[in-house]
């Protein structure tokens, strides 16, 4: 192992679901604290601190961790960045390691929802308005959410998997509820997921309509949880001990992507373009070809949106996102399992948790820890998170050499 390789030792989880009897602080902790022993080191060892959470951005929630777990006085960063937050705190780590300023470090992602709803911001436009005075940065006289575009969360990704049907043969609404039938097959298997329950493809598309194409059973849920990981520099893991070597996991890639400005940007969300360059850099970064990948854990907050990030993560041929779910291609027994923990749809979706939630469950496969949802033989793996506003994360991740 390289001394400059940037390497996983220690990754936890709690449960998604909604918790009466733990706050934040709790969830955070547990999830902390699991992840060092998992490494078999405290936070008396760790260089540096960082914590990801949107709903309490302004709270100092990684110092407030520290009064937990134990406050040593390193470095704490804060992190938010949409739906991103984790795995940019997952980042903040390893690129202080990556940059000499630490040789080991604790990520942290966090959120308490409960049951927060519709996400959004909507701004309706009002039909009686009879005076238009100019007002705001952009000089908008009303509001435009529903005539221009939209910012409620199931009217974003209904749109973008809308435009990808559009452009593309074989793609429709039964090819879109066949990605929340698997996702909800597949949770049946993990224990850490908010729902594990398997429903039919004709319940799934029967469902209520949120916004088309995508029905309820189509639709990830709010709840609460935490994930952490213990990252750590190639040289110091050369210094500990065999069995924690021998369960480490390499960050091959690690890629984070704001949006460019492309044609209709400015109206609605384009979460295809810098997911495929986070992708072609990580595949750059890593020299790992997509053909290579054992699983994937990508961001499907609806079920159209998974669909269309077979094609931006290049699992499928250009164009070909339709077909592939036809044949099953993610499927855990099928060409490239996609979100065998049961995806954002059934394992649920903590904003601040879920990018290092998808790097645990990653990191569990590779070292042939996931029990009875085990994709047998992984070796390589990616994740990815998506937030709007917008960022991209793409992580590759690669069981050490035995």
């Amino acid at each position: 192992m390289a001394s400059d390789d940037i390497w996983i030792i220690g990754v936890s989880m709690t449960k998604f679901m909604r918790y009466k009897d733990k706050d934040l602080i709790d969830l955070a902790s547990e999830a902390a604290l699991a992840a060092l022993d998992d490494a078999g080191v405290t936070i008396q060892d760790m260089d540096i601190l960082a914590s990801g959470n949107l709903a309490e951005a302004g709270g100092g929630v990684g110092q407030r961790i520290q009064k937990q777990i134990g406050q040593t006085g390193i470095p704490v960063y804060n992190v938010a960045n949409a739906c991103a937050t984790g795995a940019t705190a997952f980042r903040v780590v390893h690129t202080a390691i990556k940059a000499g300023e630490a040789s080991i470090g604790l990520a942290i992602g966090s959120e308490q929802m409960g049951k927060a709803g519709m996400l959004g911001a909507a701004g309706r436009a009002r039909s009686d308005k009879k005076e238009f005075e100019p007002s705001g940065r952009y000089g908008g006289v009303m509001g435009t959410e529903g005539i221009l575009g939209t910012n409620m969360m199931p009217g974003t990704f209904a749109q973008t998997g809308m435009e990808y049907a559009y452009e593309h043969d074989g793609v429709g609404f039964e090819q879109f509820a066949k990605v929340a039938e698997k996702n909800h097959a597949h949770s049946v298997l993990n224990p850490l997921a908010q729902y594990q329950k398997a429903f039919a493809l004709d319940e799934i598309m029967g469902g209520e309509m949120i916004a088309y194409p995508n029905t309820l059973l189509m639709c990830c849920p709010t709840g609460d949880g935490a994930a952490a990981a213990v990252v750590v520099s190639g040289e110091r893991l050369a210094s500990m001990p065999a069995e924690v070597r021998k369960r480490a996991i390499k960050v091959s890639a690690s890629v984070l992507t704001s949006d460019p400005y492309v044609d209709g940007c400015q109206v609605q969300f384009d979460v295809n373009t810098l997911t495929r360059r986070a992708a072609d850099q990580a595949y750059a970064q890593s020299g790992v070809d997509p053909k290579d990948l054992d699983l994937v854990e990508l961001h499907d907050c609806f079920a159209t949106a998974e669909l269309c990030h077979y094609d931006n993560l290049r699992l499928c041929e250009p164009g070909g996102a339709g077909e592939w779910i036809d044949k099953k291609g993610p499927w855990r027994d099928g060409e490239i399992p996609v979100n065998v923990s049961g995806g954002l749809l059934s394992k649920g979706h903590p904003l601040g948790a879920t990018g290092i939630a998808n790097i645990f469950e990653v990191s569990t496969h590779l070292r042939g820890e996931a029990g009875d949802r085990q994709v047998e033989g992984a070796k390589v793996g990616l994740t990815h998170v998506i937030g709007l506003g917008s960022a991209c994360a793409v992580h590759i991740l690669e069981k050490a050499a035995s």
